[in-house]
């Protein structure tokens, strides 16, 4: 609810988040050389971050190399975090480039990581389309930020 009655603004997360400096409030859990970690605060499940350089570029075509190798990098140790951390299952790992393939920020590509664990649907979102979080993002986020402050790529 907070999302809809908060006036939107036509802006980039990507791009608007890191300039401040209120990482926990932003739920910004590392930032990188070229890119950083973001938790997803409209999770699709549990622990749903965002892997995304810092530079406002559409797709990964458009991504000079280091800044492809320290984005996935940074995606492979979140892989690792979200095993020790969560004892995810497996994961769901996908970039939506362009709005036509689903992107809500179709001009800054960014990875989702979302983590899964066998059994983790139930029936709420088929019989009334809601999701349940078993745990609020600053939990999460607590839970998780002592593992990015020993990461060095």
């Amino acid at each position: 609810m907070s999302y809809f009655q908060t006036p939107q603004k036509n802006s980039c997360i990507f791009c608007d988040k890191p300039k401040e400096s209120a990482d926990k409030e932003n739920y910004i859990l590392y930032r990188g050389k070229s890119s950083f970690v973001i938790m997803n605060i409209y999770p699709y499940n549990n622990a749903h971050l965002m892997v995304s350089p810092y530079k406002h570029i559409p797709s990964l075509s458009k991504l000079q190399r280091e800044d492809l190798i320290d984005l996935t990098l940074l995606t492979q140790t979140s892989l690792q975090i979200l095993e020790n951390a969560f004892r995810a299952e497996g994961f769901n790992v996908g970039i939506n480039i362009g709005k036509a393939a689903g992107a809500g920020f179709a001009d800054h590509v960014h990875i989702h990581i979302v983590p899964r664990w066998n059994s983790d649907t139930n029936f709420m979102p088929v019989l009334s389309e809601t999701r349940v979080m078993p745990e609020h993002l600053n939990s999460t986020y607590e839970k998780l930020i002592p593992y990015f402050k020993d990461v060095q790529l």
